[in-house]
């Protein structure tokens, strides 16, 4: 029975090469036997599709075909009748297997490609005569670590120096720099001084969490930085000025007259200082009496009180 080539990949009588090709690669994707290992019916339709496509890509096989139909080849014309084993012919099941596609169909062109390259791009692997890509280097594996550091380092930025065991067991001490205002907690990320490839691939980072220790005095809030400031009776009665250290030096504050305990004064600008900004400082006045009081200062208190009397718990509800 004679073969409709035309039937077989689905294009009619007046296609163009291109509209061919097109249609093997729809077809070969859908039918190859890479896609449908166990399945018979699969492979004898890849090799159809195949021997038609081998044909009508020709455009002299095409037209001999086009002249005398299938057995174009038997009657002597576009290379003589195929043998037992050839492509396409009686006893050829696996042919396809062994065809050399560049040599087939060519290097290059929109019709003379070798429509295998994306096929077999597809399935993980290259295609008959086609290498199989390399693997890519691995990446070096990351190294996880903690670095404690000064609350004024934190604030401030500095240098700190790391032990890194590595898996070779040598030691290995890293400087890193803190960069200003980082809070515990953040990690800082070293690119490629984690551990190396074991497949010469770039090595992997270095993760370091840090945590900061608390300040004897200050603490941080955002930003901002709070502190609760001793002032004696007289300096919050009468007003006064006092140096207070900050991060970014020794400031003058002005206690005004009559501040009692609990009062903030907000310094702006002196909080910490970061890419985007500065946070401010918060001084609570904290009034701080003598540990004993002899009977001529507990004397000139009642006096006070009795001149001033106040009710500072009347605003207290539950």
């Amino acid at each position: 029975m004679a073969e409709d080539y035309y039937k077989s990949l689905g294009v009619g009588s007046d296609a163009s090469a291109d509209d061919i090709q097109k249609a093997y690669r729809r077809l070969a994707r859908k039918y190859h036997p890479d896609v449908n290992p166990d399945d018979a019916t699969a492979k004898k339709k890849f090799q159809e599709i195949q021997k038609a496509y081998e044909v009508l890509n020709d455009a002299e096989k095409r037209e001999m075909y086009d002249r005398y139909g299938s057995d174009f080849e038997a009657m002597g014309a576009g290379g003589g009748p195929r043998g037992p084993g050839g492509p396409g012919g009686p006893g050829g099941g696996e042919a396809f297997h062994q065809v050399d596609f560049e040599q087939l169909f060519g290097g290059g062109g929109a019709t003379g490609g070798n429509p295998f390259a994306d096929i077999f791009g597809q399935f993980g692997g290259g295609g008959p005569g086609q290498r199989r890509p390399q693997a890519r280097p691995r990446r070096g594996s990351d190294v996880q670590h903690s670095l404690t550091v000064p609350f004024q380092t934190a604030i401030q930025g500095g240098e700190a120096r790391l032990a890194v065991k590595r898996p070779t067991g040598k030691t290995e001490t890293i400087t890193v720099k803190i960069p200003a205002g980082i809070e515990s907690g953040k990690s800082i990320r070293l690119r490629g001084q984690g551990n190396a490839s074991p497949t010469g691939g770039p090595a992997g980072d270095l993760l370091i969490k840090i945590n900061v220790t608390p300040h004897a005095h200050y603490q941080r809030r955002g930003d901002n930085l709070e502190i609760q400031l001793p002032v004696t009776l007289g300096e919050a009665a009468f007003g006064a000025k006092i140096d207070v250290p900050t991060p970014q030096g020794e400031i003058t504050l002005t206690v005004p007259p009559a501040t009692s305990s609990g009062k903030r004064l907000r310094i702006k600008g002196h909080g910490v200082k970061t890419k985007t900004g500065s946070g401010d400082l918060y001084v609570e006045i904290h009034i701080v009496l003598p540990t004993e009081i002899d009977d001529a200062t507990r004397d000139l208190i009642k006096q006070i009180d009795a001149a001033q009397p106040m009710t500072p718990r009347k605003n207290i509800t539950w």
